[in-house]
């Protein structure tokens, strides 16, 4: 199948007629059934039949959708780089960050920084870590913000601050006079825990610090974020090990924080593409995040 082919096809698999297809791609319903009749011919099978006034795809042409989908996707990939490579430099710059400081750390940053760079636009963006690289080499994106170290030799790593995991709990879950105190990590053994998704970086790095407790804590919930985390403790809902920019965002008034002994070290990184240099004004904004960063762990 040409490109042309798999174009038509996939316009008449969302739309279901070959004139609604002609529609969507905005050329004529002659052109669009010329080309799917190429297709067919080329193949030899049809790709559609018509039941009850509309086109319904064939079991041959089902069997083709999900190379056809990879393909589609790898041109939309391509059609965003080349819009990236479009895009001139210094007008504006796209920050983006894992929810957990997308959510704490970004805002206050990106407005201190604005007072310096009023003019400048400004695309923020929350994904999850592993998205967040691929962004960085598609060119969709110019700064990442994340706790996982990426170790991608196509892009630029920098160390903003340095931090410990933290234990947050429900008000009322532990004694008032072991608030001030540091939680013992054997304190956690078999206790019940709102625990991240395995797929989370960090998720893997607190079961790693947990394979000498014994026994080992209970993961009552799971979630995705860490934000949906401290949001489960702030409803009441117990105790949960995460990063301190998502625990000191915490409502005081329902929630505690303590620090674990030993305790658990994370890192804040800033991940840059490694083939050319950052806008200039990202140096600036680098250094208040890191400031904040730090201004905020001193709190623990």
């Amino acid at each position: 199948m040409r490109l042309r082919h798999i174009e038509i096809f996939q316009a008449i698999r969302q739309t279901g007629s070959v004139s609604a297809a002609a529609q969507l791609l905005h050329v004529s319903q002659p052109a669009v059934t010329k080309v799917l009749q190429h297709a067919e011919l080329q193949l030899g099978f049809p790709l559609f039949l018509r039941v009850r006034g509309k086109l319904q795809p064939t079991p041959e042409a089902l069997a083709l959708e999900r190379e056809v989908e990879k393909v589609t996707e790898s041109l939309q990939g391509v059609r965003r780089l080349a819009k990236s490579l479009r895009r001139a430099p210094g007008q504006s710059v796209r920050i983006g960050a894992i929810p957990a400081l997308a959510l704490s750390l970004l805002p206050p940053a990106v407005l201190e920084w604005k007072r310096d760079y009023p003019d400048m636009a400004c695309e923020l963006s929350s994904d999850h870590s592993r998205e967040l690289v691929q962004k960085l080499l598609m060119r969709e994106i110019d700064l990442a913000l994340t706790l996982n170290f990426s170790g991608h030799p196509g892009l630029t790593t920098q160390v903003l601050a340095n931090g410990v995991l933290v234990a947050l709990a429900s008000k009322g879950y532990w004694p008032q006079d072991e608030l001030s105190k540091p939680l013992p990590l054997a304190d956690l053994a078999g206790a019940p825990l709102i625990g991240l998704s395995s797929a989370d970086p960090l998720a893997a790095k607190l079961d790693s610090y947990l394979e000498n407790v014994d026994p080992p804590p209970r993961v009552t919930i799971s979630v995705q974020t860490y934000s949906l985390a401290r949001a489960m403790v702030e409803s009441g809902a117990g105790l949960t090990v995460i990063d301190p920019f998502t625990a000191l965002g915490a409502s005081t008034a329902t929630t505690c924080i303590r620090p674990l002994t030993p305790p658990l070290p994370i890192t804040l990184y800033a991940l840059t593409r490694a083939d050319e240099p950052p806008p200039h004004m990202l140096a600036n904004l680098l250094d208040i995040l890191g400031h904040r960063a730090r201004d905020l762990l001193q709190r623990l």
